[in-house]
């Protein structure tokens, strides 16, 4: 029996991608890989914390799902896509290298972008507007253990609601941050920062990520988008052909399913 060719790659003009966290044992590459081959775009952004240096001092896990995903965005670049790198946290030794480029990757600090409607949206990472990476960068490191051991028990519980044919996705991790009266208005506290940001520079939104808090919202007037992440929410932002803003998430490695479309 012949087995029917994939279908194309859609058409997209624009794709973020932001925490990865390419180097740990977290890290959901098949899920990303899956998506990557699902967009054919002319632009991919990369918005900090694509490889976890900070996880990598403890202890290096590199698979070969994680080194495809490098090589497929790295023969994106070749063939004409044009891939942005704004370091984040994690990742931010690669800072030093800021006006840049390693093998078609521009890296930059962050980035105006221009979308198809006409729109600008302000791209960074985030991590310069929590004050808790900034100014107490232990206590963001024991946070991030936290963080990772919720993924690996909401991984456990995932395993448990499929044996119970419970459908849908459904995140610990989410759930504490929503829940947890600090997490809510420290996220809210985070969110209100990076926008006054973008109205300041007379901007229409902005596109970040750092909190893995995947939305698109609109904050006093802008567009506020929040890629989220490759550890729990697998989640991304595709701007259309024709501009609009859409975040999507891959659920396994067999396809990607729409999450939200906002009104972007």
């Amino acid at each position: 029996m012949t087995l029917p060719d994939p279908p194309a790659p859609a058409r997209a003009r624009s794709l973020f991608l932001s925490d990865i966290h390419l180097g740990t044992r977290a890290c959901r590459a098949g899920e990303l890989l899956t998506l990557l081959r699902d967009y054919d775009c002319e632009n991919i952004f990369l918005v900090g914390d694509i490889i976890d240096f900070w996880a990598m001092s403890r202890g290096i896990y590199w698979s070969q799902l994680q080194n495809t995903v490098v090589q497929k965005i790295l023969k994106k670049a070749r063939h004409g896509t044009r891939v942005y790198l704004i370091p984040g946290n994690h990742d931010e030794a690669l800072r030093d290298y800021v006006g840049t480029a390693f093998g078609d990757i521009n890296l930059v600090r962050d980035y105006v972008h221009k979308a198809a409607d006409g729109r600008r949206y302000l791209l960074v990472h985030g991590d310069e507007y929590d004050q808790v990476t900034t100014y107490h960068r232990w206590v963001s490191i024991l946070g991030d253990i936290a963080y990772h051991w919720l993924v690996h028990v909401n991984r456990l519980l995932s395993l448990m609601r499929r044996k119970l044919g419970i459908s849908g996705h459904w995140s610990l991790a989410d759930y504490a941050k929503r829940n947890m009266l600090h997490a809510v208005s420290f996220i809210s506290n985070f969110e209100e920062s990076v926008v006054h940001t973008a109205k300041k520079h007379a901007l229409d939104g902005v596109i970040c990520g750092h909190i893995h808090t995947p939305v698109i919202k609109q904050i006093d007037g802008l567009v506020y988008i929040n890629c989220g992440d490759w550890v729990d929410s697998c989640t991304a932002v595709v701007e259309h052909l024709d501009g609009r803003m859409e975040l999507v998430r891959s659920m396994h490695p067999t396809g990607a399913d729409a999450l939200h479309t906002a009104a972007a």
